[in-house]
């Protein structure tokens, strides 16, 4: 849907592809799971040798070099479904299974981080230099949501998956992978290079049980993970679900509309908009508006639905508090917008 010819329809609304993973849109901050413990699998890269490069290089040529390796870092880790958390000075942070679900993310992380190191290679060639990259994974628990302002840069993950991961990966040598216990083993039969150690960990009490892999190791990945597929069809329901239903609708156009054309007449400044008051666009405009606010009560509904299903996990049933407050605004602007209208009806049968 934002690729092709249909994108136009998504820009015109101020919806584009995501810089943090192009499956998902700018506007996916207010679709994202806020305050929710979910699984996910974290993966740390860090491109080795940076001190070195650094003297060897000077700053110049340092930062091409960093910045060639984390736009190729970002093309291979969503490509295979990552979110890309931070990048920390020559290290990324990506994870798996938010905000975008699949079954395999543990499997995604292991295989985007095998063909990184595989594209370091072609990278270094180009450079002149002998690039690797050292990189940690794990799979666990993690809450989720933005962590020190609204900003959906600021969305990101807190636990103890998240220090592993990061331990793991400052354990890992130059080209090496240092899989958690738990990453491997929901996937062991696809990790038969892998070999298991006791790794002392700084924060963790007890030596963690972890498995390495090379990157010149022919590790063998059954059925590697899809690829999102941007040639999917998309249905005129999904186009309008992606303008009209998302509660970010709201902002962008029922209140703009609804309080232009309604609230106006309500305060007696109807003088202001006599060209639209007389315009044939008047009925088109209220019609629309009507219809969005009838979108959003179907997809409070529709997400209310969905909740009640059995297959839905428990920690989904539960609404957070920011879903209850974005809930609560749809709604309410949503009864707003219909009485306005309904008074710009009423008002224009009794002046004719």
């Amino acid at each position: 849907m934002l690729s092709g010819a249909l994108s136009a329809v998504y820009r015109t609304f101020g919806i584009k592809r995501s810089p943090r993973n192009p499956n998902i849109c700018t506007r996916c901050s207010t679709h994202v799971e806020e305050g929710r413990m979910v699984e996910i699998t974290v993966l740390f890269a860090d491109l080795s040798s940076f001190t070195e490069l650094t003297q060897d290089l000077g700053a110049e040529k340092t930062h091409e070099v960093v910045d060639a390796f984390l736009r190729m870092a970002t093309e291979v880790l969503v490509k295979h479904g990552a979110f890309i958390d931070k990048y920390v000075g020559d290290a990324v942070m990506a994870l798996f299974n938010v905000p975008l679900r699949h079954d395999d993310h543990a499997l995604r992380a292991v295989a985007a981080a095998i063909e990184l190191s595989g594209a370091l290679t072609t990278l270094g060639a180009n450079f002149g230099l002998n690039l690797k990259a050292s990189i940690g994974i794990a799979t666990g628990f993690a809450r989720v949501g933005r962590l020190g302002s609204d900003d959906s840069k600021d969305y990101t993950a807190i636990g103890d998956v998240v220090n592993l991961a990061a331990r793991l990966q400052s354990k890992a040598s130059a080209g090496e992978v240092l899989i958690s216990e738990e990453s491997y083993r929901k996937h062991p039969v696809d990790f038969t290079e892998a070999t298991s150690e006791q790794v002392i960990l700084k924060g963790f009490r007890d030596p963690v049980t972890a498995y390495r892999l090379h990157a010149n190791q022919a590790v063998r990945l059954i059925g590697d993970p899809p690829e999102s597929s941007a040639g999917e069809k998309t249905s005129i329901g999904a186009i309008v679900f992606g303008i009209l239903g998302a509660p970010c609708a709201v902002v962008t156009l029922i209140g703009p509309l609804a309080v232009a054309l309604g609230a106006s007449s309500l305060f007696g400044l109807a003088g202001l908009l006599t060209f639209l008051d007389q315009s044939s666009l008047r009925v088109p405009v209220l019609i629309l508006t009507t219809l969005a606010a009838l979108a959003n009560f179907y997809t409070v509904w529709h997400a209310r639905k969905l909740r009640r299903e059995a297959k839905v996990p428990d920690q989904l049933k539960t609404m957070t508090t920011l879903e209850k407050q974005r809930t609560t605004f749809v709604l309410v602007a949503s009864v707003i917008t219909l009485g306005i209208v309904a008074f710009e009806v009423v008002a224009h049968m009794l002046l004719h």
